[in-house]
């Protein structure tokens, strides 16, 4: 309605003509959901069960506590002496899988920020349990329903679930795949369980496991078939450069000399009176393995690529850091199966040792491995990031009024998006016209009924890059023309 002016003078009037713009929104938030050391703010446990925001380790520790120290770690210092004189030492330390934590949301924070890792969520689903930990179906569950109601996490990580039965496993994952596509506005990255009947008899954190074994057992049992573009897995777990946490009154060091070996004692009492065999004790601790599911790991890389190139670059062919390398070698034959998955499309990236390069993602594909729209990570995501990116802006038009006007600034707000993210690189052809387009009208996408019955139909196709999975390079003899 026009001003109604009644004092003579000269007025002014700001005639908006630019169309709004579309904010682009985060891409890689991830939430790792699992048991800390506590779960505090301000009282005790308050940030129990509680999406909550963090930056960096400082803020985790502060929040969450450390890690659950270990127990159940020895370590044998060999001396050898000649006429009295120690002539050499040596220390090796023994921690046995079945007796490590399981509680490992530490270490997969510290891998996460090591590998680019930025802002993401902590659900805390109880405290830690009593070594070596037994994460339960339940609280994880609980933890991944609370997660609905946080609007920013655009990733689902579960870094314990490999303790579960394959079982339940299955059912956690499911759930979270589920979730994914009901909101449409996240992903889940997962690890390979190699269990069956129920329980783990086959580590992926063991150099001498069978992983074709552990993969197929994954695809059989450790996954279901619905909602497979929303989820990608990878394997094996990976050795880190992380140091284990561990209770010094808890660990034993036996010292053998000259092949006799002296009763056990606790680390912490030699410190003070044989200070060279605890130095040695603790470098040998610090020495041995921490070993991890790769999927926090992936996390921050999804964040790194995601920061320096964009959501639609796929998060392959990058280092992993803090990893020395993968808990199993494999080859080129050992991947095709876990790459190509002819029977039900359940591919698996690899992670892979290269001489002259280390431990590399090589691997891009989502669990709908067969599936041509959304066999690719890199496509479901940045068809995730402008799905939602689009659908926040267009949220300032509810209400307004369902005409021609309208679905100008509609269109041009979204053309305008798309156009640079074309410029950027997100989308195939030479020209806007053949990367994308923009569809808003009555006989268009709407009806007279739509318009009667309030439906605003906005019709958007996309023409994404899609990566370079298979380079061939072709030779051929020529025939000698001078």
């Amino acid at each position: 309605m026009a001003t109604a002016y009644k004092t003579p003078g000269v007025y002014i009037e700001e005639i908006p003509k630019f169309p709004p713009s579309i904010a682009p929104v985060a891409t890689a938030i991830p939430a790792f959901i699992g048991y800390t050391r506590k779960a505090e703010n301000r009282t005790a446990a308050d940030l129990h069960l509680k999406p909550t925001r963090i930056s960096s380790m400082i803020e985790y520790e502060k929040y969450f506590g450390g890690a659950q120290s270990e127990e159940a770690i020895s370590v044998t210092v060999t001396v050898t002496q000649v006429n009295g004189a120690t002539t050499d030492q040596r220390a090796v330390a023994i921690l046995s899988e079945a007796a490590r934590s399981k509680h490992i949301m530490f270490y997969a924070l510290q891998v996460y920020f090591a590998n680019g890792g930025g802002p993401c969520y902590v659900v805390s689903v109880n405290p830690y349990t009593a070594l070596p930990g037994t994460p339960l179906l339940a609280d994880l569950t609980a933890g991944l329903n609370t997660l609905v109601k946080a609007d920013e996490p655009t990733l689902i990580v579960f870094p314990e679930a490999q303790s579960l039965s394959i079982a339940d496993f299955r059912a956690l994952h499911d759930a979270a795949l589920q979730q994914c596509a009901d909101l449409q506005d996240r992903f889940v990255i997962m690890d390979v369980h190699g269990g069956v009947d129920g329980v783990t008899p086959i580590s992926l954190s063991d150099p001498d496991a069978n992983l074709l074994t552990a993969i197929g057992n994954f695809r059989d049992a450790g996954i279901g078939t619905n909602n497979l573009k929303y989820g990608a897995a990878y394997a094996p777990n990976v050795e880190t450069v992380l140091d284990l946490a561990y209770d010094e009154s808890s660990t034993d060091v036996s010292v053998v000399t000259n092949g006799v070996a002296a009763a056990a004692v606790a680390l912490n009492t030699l410190n003070g009176t044989q200070n060279q065999v605890y130095e040695l004790a603790k470098t040998a601790i610090r020495d041995f393995p921490c070993k991890l599911p790769p999927s926090s790991a992936i996390a921050g890389i999804f964040a790194a690529v995601d920061n320096s190139r964009g959501v639609w670059k796929a998060p392959a062919n990058v280092s992993v850091n803090a990893v020395i390398q993968p808990t199993i070698q494999m080859s080129n034959r050992d991947q095709e199966s876990i790459n190509v998955d002819v029977t039900a499309g359940k591919s698996v990236n690899a992670i892979r040792s290269f001489t002259g390069k280390g431990p590399l993602v090589w691997g891009a594909r989502t669990l709908a491995g067969n599936d041509n729209e959304w066999r690719y990570v890199s496509v479901r995501r940045f068809f995730i990031f402008v799905e939602e990116s689009v659908k926040k802006a267009t949220e300032q038009f509810v209400f307004e009024p369902n005409d021609a006007n309208t679905w100008v600034k509609i269109q041009a707000m979204i053309e305008n998006f798309l156009t640079t993210l074309w410029r950027q690189g997100a989308l195939q052809g030479v020209k806007p016209e053949h990367a994308f387009y923009v569809a808003v009208g009555l006989g268009k996408t709407m009806t007279a009924l739509d318009l009667l019955e309030g439906r605003l139909i906005i019709e958007i196709g996309m023409a994404a890059v899609r990566p370079a999975e298979f380079i061939i390079l072709r030779f051929s003899h020529k025939m000698a023309e001078s």
